[in-house]
């Protein structure tokens, strides 16, 4: 099942530009001392397009070792192309993932067939698949009677919406009940969408909030919405400057303001313009996250 705090982990680098495993290990510890359910490494957050196939995997093998079974591991290992998705979850399968998180095909916008067989094949694999609808990422949406027929798969077992859409939770819902799970994939929306029957959320914000994203997921999986609507309005700042521009940037900018990275990205992705630098650090400031 798929229930509760995910975090979108980032891809920390080292000033040379490689990837920093000693850093990825003390995020690691803190998501499981924060009490989070599970990461997604190598996702979008964590920068996968500018990733090697061997660093790729072995960000995958060393997030399943640093976490040790304390929690789910769900491997970003999708593509456009069926046949790199396949090689992809395959190294997640033999590095020991929980689950794979398995983005709509980017660019080449298939049909809804095409989607029906790409997801298929993917999961019979025999890896547990959380489907990822972001149509902004991927332009191409998954529809729901997709999603409908995908749910008849054992190994199909969830979807993370991010399409800024909360009545996609209830058309869902409408179509199959409790039979797939669903995670909002955006931070703002995961109030929203838990009250709408989601079961919580994939969180960029948890990168940097672990242990207050868990508290307002848990509380509103208790029905204590108006507990989780004050954590929800705090964060709301944060939630909206962790995307003054695109998804990476501001959530490394903010974590290597707290000491914890090196602010380093790989080309298409750079620091964040000086204005929207210190915007963010301010909202940092104002909610007690960072310490002047």
């Amino acid at each position: 099942m798929f229930k509760g705090t995910y975090t979108a982990l980032i891809t920390p680098f080292n000033k040379n530009g490689a990837v920093d495993y000693g850093r990825l290990r003390d995020l690691i510890e803190e998501q499981v001392a924060a009490g989070v359910n599970g990461v997604s490494p190598v996702g979008t957050t964590g920068e996968s397009p500018t990733l090697s196939y061997e660093e790729h995997s072995e960000v995958i093998r060393k997030t399943v070792e640093f976490t040790n079974r304390r929690m789910q591991v769900v491997a970003g290992s999708g593509a456009n192309s069926t046949k790199e998705a396949l090689e992809l979850t395959r190294h997640a399968l033999d590095n020991g993932a929980d689950a794979t998180l398995q983005i709509a095909p980017y660019y080449n916008k298939p049909s809804p067939e095409g989607l029906y067989r790409h997801f298929s094949e993917i999961a019979d694999l025999g890896l547990p698949v959380l489907l990822y609808n972001a149509p902004g990422r991927t332009s191409r949406d998954i529809p729901v009677g997709i999603v409908k027929r995908l749910a008849a798969h054992p190994m199909i077992r969830g979807i993370k919406e991010a399409a800024g859409d909360v009545s996609r939770v209830n058309a869902i819902r409408a179509a199959l009940g409790n039979r797939i799970d669903i995670l909002s994939g955006d931070d703002p929306l995961t109030l929203p969408m838990i009250a709408c029957g989601a079961l919580g959320v994939v969180s960029v914000a948890s990168n940097v909030v672990p242990r207050e994203m868990v508290e307002l997921v848990n509380l509103a999986l208790q029905d204590r919405f108006t507990e989780a609507r004050k954590i929800h309005e705090r964060l709301m700042p944060l939630f909206n400057d962790l995307f003054i521009e695109v998804n990476p940037a501001p959530v490394k900018a903010a974590l290597a303001m707290l000491g914890k990275i090196e602010e380093e990205y790989r080309l298409p992705i750079c620091e964040l313009l000086p204005e929207n630098r210190e915007k963010l650090r301010k909202t940092l400031l104002a909610l007690e996250i960072l310490k002047d």
